[in-house]
């Protein structure tokens, strides 16, 4: 006989969501976690913004026109999706229905306001808020990136201070510090860890 009750032996795939700021730094942080070939799955996500000279269409996002964006959405496509400085950024729901189907963990990388629409939609899923140290080194990492117009530079620092307080909403908040992005991996891997050990045990549906 078992000590435990089955549902403990067998848990359920965790559903992570990675979320903060634009230029904290969360698709460096998902590299070096993908580097550690875990059986995690990393959504792709949907997105109507050009793509930059140094991304793949269908690694780094799915690249949509307008149209075809809206024909996805209207069949119910998405788990979620948002209008953001804009474009339409999605998270295909098949992707995150699949992976958990085979036991996979599962991240999604999303904006605050995503975060918030799929805490509706899976309040078991975990929440993680990735910040900068400061409010100025996020600035600086945003204009060594090189890809906004200062009008729009100023409109996601301003988006980010409104973000930082929706800092409650989240289960942990992990700090990116300057060349630090192997700890806040390590810290998220911990974070998954702590939670597989969880009672009761956390069971995300989408």
């Amino acid at each position: 006989m078992d000590l435990l009750p089955k549902e403990y032996l067998a848990r359920s795939p965790l559903l992570v969501v990675l979320s903060g700021p634009s230029g904290v730094g969360k698709d460096a942080v998902l590299v070096r976690l993908r580097a550690l070939d875990r059986p995690y799955h990393f959504t792709i996500t949907a997105t109507t913004r050009p793509k930059r000279a140094s991304e793949r269409d269908g690694v780094d996002y799915f690249f949509y026109t307008e149209e075809a964006f809206t024909a996805m959405k209207e069949r119910g496509e998405f788990l979620e999706s948002a209008h953001v400085y804009g474009h339409w950024y999605g998270v295909p729901r098949s992707q995150v229905r699949e992976a958990l189907s085979r036991g996979r963990d599962v991240f999604i990388k999303i904006d605050v306001q995503g975060a918030a629409t799929i805490k509706s939609l899976a309040p078991q899923a975990v929440f993680i808020f990735l910040a900068s140290p400061t409010l100025e080194e996020l600035e600086r990492r945003l204009r060594q990136r090189k890809t906004e117009r200062e009008v729009d530079m100023e409109r996601r620092i301003k988006t980010a201070q409104e973000e930082m307080a929706r800092l409650p909403m989240f289960d942990y908040v992990v700090v990116n510090d300057n060349g630090r992005i192997d700890h806040a991996a390590s810290t998220i891997e911990a974070i998954l860890q702590a939670e597989r050990c969880r009672i009761p045990p956390r069971v995300a549906r989408v």
